[in-house]
């Protein structure tokens, strides 16, 4: 199965987007909203609060759990204080069950992420590597 057909199963089992706001727009309104969220900036901002939330809940979990001890929890915490670890530690939790937190501890700061570069022409394509 390919990545792409993946994603877009996924995404239209979800269904409609729910409106975010209960009241209708007017067309000043449209165009500042269309301003903001179109920015560069806000999508950097939202995938870092995305990020925050993957950490926040994962690190909820696990503590509440008992995977990680409050020194660990301390350790994790110090990993997330800039966007680029924020970044790097989310994808290495969604990729890690709670029960394998203390685990990230040994893996030591992960490495910034780089955007991959790809090939208009090149398939979608994903390698599983086996741990």
């Amino acid at each position: 199965m390919q990545l792409d057909k993946i994603v877009q199963r996924i995404d239209d089992a979800f269904g409609e987007a729910m409106p975010f706001t209960a009241n209708p727009l007017e067309s000043a309104d449209r165009e500042v909203l269309y301003r903001v969220f179109g920015d560069e900036g806000y999508h950097v901002y939202l995938q870092d609060q995305i990020n925050r939330q993957i950490i926040r809940d994962y690190l909820t979990n696990a503590a509440m759990l008992g995977f990680v001890s409050e020194e660990d929890l301390g350790e994790l915490t110090a990993m997330a204080a800039n966007p680029d670890g924020r970044a790097a530690l989310s994808l290495h939790m969604l990729m890690t069950s709670v029960e394998e937190a203390a685990s990230l501890l040994h893996q030591g700061i992960p490495e910034s992420l780089t955007l991959l570069e790809v090939d208009p022409d090149a398939p979608p394509h994903i390698h599983l590597v086996q741990s």
